[in-house]
């Protein structure tokens, strides 16, 4: 994945959708040592790869029929349709994405699944979807 990740030239967006999901990120759990250099080093400066988990490493992703899907999916989903932009705002970012999809996982599973994100910091936040 890492290899496959730094060959794309340009930015690169990451979306992982599992459960532990922020073990990848380094976070509390039960990351390997590998995984997490790995994800350090795809969203270094250089490489610039913006990664966004559905969970903390000690969370489960949670599914519900509703959805068709996990709640992480399902806020980037809504978030991409336009409910992640802002009031009068045409576009959505990627910060206005990652409050959006923080907060609905958040809303949709009672708090129990929090998504995690990695950003580079050189990144500026760029439009990254237009408002439907």
């Amino acid at each position: 994945i890492r290899r496959a990740l730094a060959s794309i030239k340009g930015l690169t967006y990451f979306f992982i959708d599992t459960c532990h999901s922020g073990d990848a990120l380094g976070r509390p759990g039960l990351a390997s040592t590998d995984t997490t250099r790995m994800i350090n080093d795809l969203s270094s400066a250089e490489n610039g790869v913006v990664i966004f988990a559905s969970s903390t490493g000690e969370q489960v992703s949670y599914e519900n029929p509703a959805w068709a899907n996990g709640a992480f999916t399902e806020a980037l989903v809504d978030g991409f349709r336009g409910e992640a932009a802002l009031t009068n705002r045409e576009y959505i970012t990627v910060g206005m994405l990652n409050v959006f999809v923080s907060e609905r996982v958040q809303d949709l599973t009672g708090g129990e699944q929090t998504p995690t994100s990695a950003i580079p910091n050189l990144i500026p936040d760029l439009h990254i979807a237009l408002r439907r």
